[in-house]
């Protein structure tokens, strides 16, 4: 996945190299575009070579100082072609957490079937507000975006919604290391715990456990979403995968069934839930 984003940003590269090359005056030099633009020598360089993703106002300033402003809307459509798929956290919170949550309220109203995966945190679809505070207050840290928890953690609950209409079902399961992991305070997890037992036996929502002592075919690895089988959104430290080649997915959905052979369900489950809030 990070290979085919690398090579798409090389490919960008080297069209952005062409353009400088096809001045309609001549050829520019890389100091003269530099200069041109007011940037580093050292920008325009990564730039070229794939060592740095370009912003749509870099790429519309090399079209312009290259001579060939009509080429933009080009560029613009390969840059979007590979960051819809791979989304630096850097860029996805320049203006804080909210924007984020819309794209994925948007993106589960539009699925019948979701599948999820979770080994690190609860889903956020079944988070409670004060969990999902301290979560986006941990990440707002982590990344150093604008503090809008409030408005984050309104859109996150707003997205449970979707939980109470008939014609969309979540199939979720998530190891036991989210039900003690103390990314919150003892009392807010408590209360997730709680929210979670309640959720065992909703008529949307299939919820199973994988407890420590399961055998586990796979690790556990990193959490993901499947929508409908066509589309898989799962997250790194700095960025956010958005998935929809069909190799990719049925990996996806293959790694998802197998996990789901460790997992437990109804009273089971219960019993894991009610075992992590009596530990508490």
């Amino acid at each position: 996945m990070t290979t085919d984003y690398q090579q798409a940003r090389e490919a960008l590269g080297q069209r952005l190299r062409e353009l400088r090359f096809s001045h309609p005056d001549g050829r520019l030099t890389g100091a003269q575009l530099s200069q041109r633009l007011g940037w580093s020598a050292a920008k325009v360089s990564k730039l070229e070579n794939g060592r740095q993703t370009a912003t749509a106002d870099d790429l519309r300033a090399w079209a312009h100082a290259t001579g060939q402003p009509e080429a933009f809307e080009e560029l613009r459509s390969r840059l979007a072609g590979f960051e819809s798929h791979i989304r630096s956290w850097r860029r996805q919170l320049a203006s804080g957490h909210r924007a984020a949550q819309d794209a994925h309220n948007t993106a589960q109203a539009h699925a019948t079937v979701l599948h999820a995966w979770e080994s690190s945190w609860v889903v956020g679809i079944l988070q409670t507000p004060d969990y999902a505070r301290s979560i986006f207050t941990r990440f707002s840290e982590l990344h150093r975006s604008p503090r809008d928890v409030e408005d984050a953690v309104r859109a996150r609950i707003k997205r449970q919604e979707l939980l109470y209409t008939g014609t969309r079902r979540y199939r979720i399961i998530m190891w036991e290391a989210v039900l003690r992991a103390m990314v919150c305070p003892p009392s807010v997890l408590a209360s997730q715990l709680d929210r979670l037992a309640g959720v065992v036996g909703m008529d949307t929502v299939e919820l199973g456990i994988v407890p420590f002592g399961a055998s586990l075919k796979l690790p556990p690895g990193s959490g993901f979403w499947i929508y409908d089988e066509r589309q898989v959104v799962t997250e790194t430290w700095h960025s956010e995968l958005w998935l929809e080649d069909a190799d990719n997915v049925a990996t996806y959905m293959r790694a998802w069934k197998t996990l789901e052979e460790s997992a437990v369900y109804g009273a089971d489950a219960h019993n894991v839930i009610n075992a992590a809030r009596r530990a508490l």
